[in-house]
């Protein structure tokens, strides 16, 4: 009868953590790879691109659209759990948990994305109520979160 339990107990353990995946469905990756033009979003290299969560998964960031973002190994690696690329020392996330944005570099300059010369930052605001630190080219001024 305990055994019973035990293997019940492991069966349910099992489903519920399968149910909290970091996979990344090919529908969502079509759609970030579009929009993100097929480069990282950080440095613009179009080689060993990876898909990173914005707000790391570890602190509960969901598989959608809206929280993934492409971004080449090196970046990727370097982000890690924070909001900074340490390689090119650009903003490219969320800070872990706390969900803000904090500035490393001393320009701002060198911590924005990179960008066309046509595109600006954009109008809509943050959950938080703080204005959107990402760049748009649409002509309505919102990026692909605030349409």
């Amino acid at each position: 009868m305990k055994k019973l339990y035990l293997i019940l107990l492991l069966l349910l353990f099992s489903i519920c953590s399968f149910a909290q995946s970091r996979y990344v469905s090919a529908t969502t990756k079509k759609i970030v790879f579009a929009r993100d033009g097929g480069a990282c979003r950080c440095c613009g290299s179009s080689l060993n691109l990876e898909y990173d969560h914005i707000t790391p998964f570890s602190c509960g960031g969901l598989n959608d659209p809206s929280n993934i973002q492409l971004l080449c190994q090196k970046c990727n690696r370097s982000k890690s759990n924070s909001c900074t690329c340490k390689i090119h020392n650009r903003i490219v996330g969320v800070n872990c948990c706390d969900g803000s944005v904090t500035r490393t570099g001393s320009s701002s300059a060198s911590t924005s994305r990179k960008s066309s010369s046509t595109s600006s930052q954009c109008t809509g605001t943050t959950q938080k109520g703080a204005r959107c630190r990402n760049t748009t080219s649409n002509s309505n001024g919102r990026c692909y979160l605030h349409k």
